[in-house]
């Protein structure tokens, strides 16, 4: 079994931890096991030297931080959850990138999961907002930051490059002194 880093929290299904180099095996599998769940919104690595990439890129960037959703009662990795681009200073801010692995999908996990993220980056990481930019036909996506209590602010054409075309997307964000899902993290 490989080290693991440490849970960050958890909750009464999961629990969240930081990715590791070592989560390239279990990441992988659960990636191209749940393509078809994924295409078209995102494209998470599905080989080893794209895993050590990504994996890489999280570790080591200080205004990244890359989070695995797991099951407590198995330590499966149902999902993953990154903040990108955080700002600190006045701003305290980032920006959500996500996914359920299939075998996760529709079990509510996920949503459990980002409770605890959100608890995380509002408290921890001392952020005051967060982003999750959304693709209008997402209606997965859509409905798990709405469930979590984000807010809709607007929409931006054109906004990312993916799976070869420029995609519109949705902006949704949440901040620390809103309401939030179930869990009220």
């Amino acid at each position: 079994m490989p080290d693991h880093a440490a849970p960050l929290a958890e909750g009464p299904r999961v629990g969240i931890r930081l990715l590791t180099l070592a989560d390239a095996a279990e990441f992988t599998a659960r990636a191209r096991e749940s393509s078809e769940t994924h295409h078209p919104w995102l494209f998470p690595p599905r080989t080893d030297d794209a895993f050590r990439d990504y994996a890489r890129m999280l570790i080591a960037d200080p205004d990244r931080t890359g989070l695995l959703v797991y099951e407590r009662d198995s330590g499966a990795v149902g999902g993953f959850i990154n903040i990108n681009n955080i700002v600190r200073g006045a701003f305290r801010s980032g920006t959500l990138g996500y996914g359920a692995f299939a075998h996760a999908a529709g079990r509510g996990l996920m949503s459990e999961g980002l409770e605890l993220v959100l608890a995380y980056a509002f408290g921890d990481l001392g952020l005051h907002r967060l982003e999750a930019n959304i693709q209008p036909g997402n209606a997965p996506s859509l409905a798990l930051v709405r469930r979590a209590g984000f807010r809709l602010e607007g929409f931006s054409p054109d906004f990312l490059f993916i799976d070869g075309a420029w995609r519109d997307h949705e902006r949704w964000a949440i901040t620390a002194d809103m309401p939030r899902g179930p869990l009220r993290g």
